[in-house]
């Protein structure tokens, strides 16, 4: 029976298969088309470049101002604002790594933190990460000095008489030097990220900065995002963490796209963190287009782009509020799609459909992260669309969607409320809401979709949780309308 099943085995194995894959293989084809790109990640907006045009103020103020920290002072705190794309990280990055080469280059200890609060948006967070940060930095910093202590020893003749032991700077024998290392390296502790009481994770981020002189610049990306749902009890305790240490100075730097987040501080905050302020306007077209051709240069094989690709993907971010990141997406996204199609040149024909493309991903990223009560309202609002209500009014989206509120168990909103998310939808560019008058009725808001009704529907279809078994949109329509 062995034999029969091994024979079975052997002839099943042996089959070939209906549909071999192509000769060479799957990625091996795809390896062979010649690519566009010289290096793709240069059009990233997390690529920090050397050069960035248009903001050598920018980073002349700034730099002027962290000069402090290479003289050993504490550099004054800086607020720094601008909307979305328009070098404000970028720049920050460029002089805090020019900053801690300078350091290096003149042996003056200087650190700098970076924190993204969009992602570290907590309090106890952002202090365990600084802990651990300048924990981990700490041990490097005792082992490099052990290991160069031991070194020391180990160069000493052998007929050196070890009880008059050589000096290190401090004073102490070398003996004794390592020995205390030593127990330094055992009494650092990391902070978990859950569990501590946030004055014990305080505190010890307090003495693992003390731990040696040196000033430490920490820069907090997206700070509004941090205060928007934290609150400024973190930024006071940073803002005022000087009069807690004795041997290192910190010093702060927020960056904001929103230009109010201020209006929502304590003002003994305020005053502390906003020593200074630094403001990155919208770039414009010519700008956007010198930024473009400084990155594409390099980016892109010579000959690749066709006339009119630069300038057209600068007018496109021009018109998004001066946005270098989206106009770097276009000019990628444009790249790939020419490469995918094995074309040997960018034009802009792939720069038009890269346009519809990020937009259509926007669309789908911002109706995935939409709150459950604003996509049963935006589901409201594409059933009436699909069943051609020519003027969708407030008062109907609202009837419909008590109704589907009910029928899968969901809170019910006020009018209002309602009202006020039908509002931010707007905003965010998903429906078109337009206030009209009835005369004596009031006022009342007429409602379509912004987007494609089908990529709506289709994101959110995909929430099977929330709209499972509603795929038929005119059957909910009639069973509460009667049509």
């Amino acid at each position: 029976m062995m034999d029969h099943l091994h024979k079975n085995n052997t002839q099943y194995i042996s089959n070939p298969s209906p549909n071999p894959p192509p000769t060479g293989g799957l990625f091996e084809n795809l390896l062979s088309v010649e690519p566009i790109f010289n290096n793709k990640e240069l059009l990233r907006h997390s690529f920090t470049p050397d050069v960035l045009p248009h903001r050598d103020s920018q980073i002349q103020t700034l730099a002027s101002i962290l000069v402090a920290a290479l003289r050993g002072d504490t550099p004054s705190n800086i607020l720094i604002y601008g909307k979305t794309g328009t070098g404000k990280t970028a720049s920050v990055r460029l002089v805090s790594r020019e900053l801690e080469q300078a350091s290096a280059q003149y042996d003056i200890p200087c650190e700098v933190k970076f924190i993204n609060c969009e992602v570290v948006d907590t309090k106890y967070r952002i202090l365990a990460e600084l802990a651990n940060t300048f924990i981990e930095k700490n041990i490097a910093y005792v082992l490099e000095k052990i290991s160069k202590l031991e070194t020391s020893l180990n160069d000493l003749p052998p007929n050196f008489n070890s009880s008059s032991s050589p000096q290190s700077e401090e004073g102490q024998s070398l003996h004794d030097e390592i020995s205390k290392l030593k127990h330094d390296l055992n009494s650092f502790t990391k902070v978990p990220m859950t569990g501590w009481p946030t004055d014990t994770v305080y505190s010890t981020l307090v003495k693992a900065l003390d731990y040696r002189e040196r000033v430490v610049v920490i820069i907090l990306d997206e700070i509004d995002k941090l205060v928007e749902k934290s609150g400024d009890d973190v930024l006071y305790n940073l803002s005022r963490m000087n009069s807690d240490l004795d041997r290192s100075r910190v010093s702060i730097k927020g960056i904001s796209n929103d230009l109010t987040f201020t209006d929502y501080l304590d003002p003994r905050v305020k005053s502390s963190l906003g020593e200074e302020e630094i403001i990155f306007p919208p770039y414009n077209a010519n700008q956007l287009n010198d930024i473009l051709q400084n990155r594409a240069t390099t980016a892109f094989k010579e000959g690749v782009l066709t006339d009119g690709v630069i300038r057209m993907c600068s007018a496109f971010a021009a018109q998004e509020h001066g946005d270098a990141r989206r106009a770097l997406d276009l000019l990628r996204t444009a790249g790939e799609l020419a490469e995918r199609s094995g074309g040997s040149q960018v034009t802009t024909a792939h720069v038009e459909s890269a346009q519809e493309k990020i937009e259509l991903d926007r669309v789908i990223e911002v109706i995935r992260t939409l709150p459950t009560q604003s996509k049963l309202i935006l589901f409201t609002i594409l059933v009436l669309v699909k069943k051609n209500i020519s003027h969708i009014t407030t008062g109907e989206v609202y009837n419909l969607y008590r109704q589907l509120c009910k029928e899968r168990d969901s809170a019910v909103l006020t009018h209002r409320r309602v009202t006020d998310l039908i509002s931010e939808l707007d905003m965010l560019g998903i429906v078109n809401a337009i206030v009209v008058s009835k005369g004596r009725y009031g006022r009342t808001k007429q409602i379509s979709l912004s987007v494609p009704q089908t990529n709506v529907e289709k994101e959110l279809l995909s929430n099977h949780h929330l709209f499972g078994g509603l795929e038929d949109t005119s059957v909910i329509f009639q069973s509460h309308f009667g049509t």
